[in-house]
């Protein structure tokens, strides 16, 4: 008894062009999704990365945070009648901020009902 070797070569792949399309769709569409997601990045960083609020026809003003100040110290400063932490909240929310920590020197928008 002999054993015949057999050898299968594997199937060669062929995309048809309804197939190619369909690649080149699934390829564009996380290429254009990144390209808007990293031009709405550069867009907040070309004005400095200041955030302003829009607030329609309201005015407000801003104030500058102090060496050495917190949020909080903020917020009792320009409200000392009110709760600090509904104040604290509100600045947080008012200026887009991503925690309640904030720097000497940085400029937040204060809502107008806390503005004297």
């Amino acid at each position: 008894m002999s054993t015949i070797a057999t050898t299968a070569s594997a199937p060669r792949l062929r995309i048809t062009p309804r197939g190619r399309a369909v690649v080149a769709v699934l390829l564009a569409v996380p290429l254009a999704a990144g390209t808007v997601a990293f031009g709405l990045g550069q867009g907040a960083a070309a004005d400095g990365g200041v955030r302003t609020a829009s607030v329609g026809a309201s005015s407000f003003r801003y104030v500058t945070v102090g060496t050495g100040e917190s949020l909080w110290s903020v917020a009792q400063r320009i409200a000392p009648s009110a709760d600090p932490r509904d104040v604290v909240a509100d600045l947080v929310e008012f200026n887009q901020l991503g925690s309640a920590s904030v720097q000497a020197g940085e400029r937040l928008a204060v809502p107008s009902q806390y503005a004297n």
